[in-house]
């Protein structure tokens, strides 16, 4: 719920006076959708929920937040998994939410640009890109609600990383409110630019506590003339981790992703979710998803592909497959792992991980994650499941089978545990989800004082009054 009478006097007149009155959310169910994360776990208040419709609105709206000293809590899609798009509890923020703010302002075939606004979402962009014949290759479960702002946002990740890399490697420019309401113009859609700081790069994956993200230019590329996708069965992540070796050597850089899922995560999936299929007669302890892409139509892909895991059969990394025979069967293998947080969230509360490791010690972060849990949790239940191919892991963990104890109780320790071990490994504690409020008090034990240092300094000298999104990422 809002209650703009915890404003200054006249501040929500002036902003509707700007926005209009389509600009305000007043619904109460918009209202409950917008101040609750996805995951449920955060729920806050706001004084205000604001959607302007263009980036000078925004600006405005931020100036006038600015000049009272009210914390501004920047939103896209409201996905984010770590608290950072919420406002907190006091009821005395504003969101401003950038979902109206969605056009597509240019396509620039002969450079292969598409610029456009924070309140995209990603789906659209894919749609928007295919239909000029080019390719937007980031690729998440959430591309049907996420929008461009929150990606940028949390420098998300996905399944095709492994390839194209994050969205950091995506963007070419930025447009940003700043938190005095300054407009920074920064949309250029260049590939080389040495002139000084590359200013766009505070903004991504800071999580919108430096600024207000209105729009982007990103890079498109030419899209696939050719896919082919496999399901594969391995003994354990080691063989996993030798099979991307394997398959790199023999297709090259047309190894596209390569996703990891414990046979835990694929009877979740089976379990709960509607009309999905045990692509394989046998059961196996590990698999994972194969996708190689080639520009080229008729390049033969398939048969390198099956090529290339027939040697590896011989080898023994490979222990049963099966290739997709049609765009429908690539959907259902896709749709097991892309399902995998659904069918977790169904069957109950879990502690969720979302860390990194050098892909060469992923094996160990499971090994050394499965005995580290036990030991201190006997009969605990973890996930794994992730994107191996670039070393970020959803390592997660459920409680013991039949335990009734409050499960929540637990998740700190838990969390412990785990980021000890990706710590020791060499790891990040967050490797696309973000810090926002979930990691934040975790933070300061696993980044080095000199870094939190610069973080704290970079926001003091672009928000000296700390009321972008304030709260997340770095205490106040």
């Amino acid at each position: 719920m809002t209650d703009p009478a915890a404003l200054p006097a006249g501040l929500a007149d002036a902003i509707e006076a700007i926005v209009g009155a389509h600009g305000l959310v007043s619904d109460a169910a918009q209202q409950q959708a917008l101040t609750v994360d996805w995951r449920g776990q955060y729920r806050g208040r706001a004084a205000l929920i604001v959607k302007p419709a263009t980036a000078a609105q925004a600006a405005q709206v931020v100036a006038l937040l600015a000049q009272a000293g009210v914390g501004i809590v920047p939103q896209a899609g409201n996905t984010s998994l770590c608290g950072a798009s919420v406002p907190d509890a006091s009821g005395t923020q504003v969101v401003v939410n950038v979902s109206r703010m969605n056009r597509v302002r240019a396509v620039d075939l002969d450079n292969d640009t598409i610029t456009v606004e924070a309140g995209c979402i990603l789906a659209d962009l894919q749609r928007r890109a295919a239909d000029a014949d080019r390719f937007f290759p980031l690729s998440l479960a959430a591309e049907g609600s996420c929008e461009v702002g929150g990606i940028i946002s949390t420098n998300a990740g996905g399944t095709q990383v492994l390839r194209y890399g994050n969205m950091r490697e995506q963007v070419l420019g930025l447009e940003v409110v700043l938190p005095d309401g300054r407009l920074w113009d920064g949309l250029r859609g260049l590939r080389k630019d040495n002139t000084g700081y590359d200013l766009k790069q505070l903004f991504i994956g800071a999580e919108g506590t430096l600024g207000l993200v209105t729009a982007a230019v990103l890079k498109l590329y030419r899209p696939p003339r050719a896919v082919a996708t496999a399901l594969v069965a391995v003994a354990d992540p080691a063989a996993a981790v030798t099979l991307l070796g394997r398959l790199r050597q023999a297709c090259g850089e047309r190894v596209t992703g390569f996703e990891l899922v414990a046979r835990v995560c694929l009877d979740l999936v089976l379990r709960h979710i509607a009309n999905a299929r045990d692509p394989l007669a046998e059961a196996y302890p590990w698999y994972v998803l194969v996708e190689l892409f080639d520009s080229t139509p008729g390049s033969g892909l398939a048969e390198s592909l099956e090529a290339a895991l027939g040697e590896a059969a011989e080898e023994g990394l490979v222990l049963d497959a099966v290739i997709a025979a049609s765009q429908a069967q690539r959907q259902a293998l896709w749709a097991l792992r892309e399902n995998i947080s659904e069918a977790q969230k169904i069957e109950g509360v879990s502690v969720k991980h979302d860390v990194s490791v050098p892909v060469s010690r992923v094996p160990q972060l499971i090994d050394e994650g499965d005995r580290a849990l036990q030991a201190a949790f006997p009969g605990i239940r973890t996930v794994a499941f992730g994107h191996v191919g670039d070393g970020n892991l959803h390592y997660n963990a459920f409680p013991p089978a039949g335990d009734r104890r409050d499960f929540l109780d637990w998740f700190p320790q838990v969390n412990r545990v785990v980021y000890d071990v990706v710590h020791r490994l060499g790891g990040s504690i967050s490797a696309e989800h973000g810090i926002g409020v979930l990691k934040r008090d975790e933070l300061p034990r696993y980044k080095c004082a000199l870094e939190l240092e610069l973080m704290r300094a970079i926001k003091r000298s672009i928000d000296p009054r700390g009321i972008m999104n304030p709260g997340k990422v770095l205490r106040p």
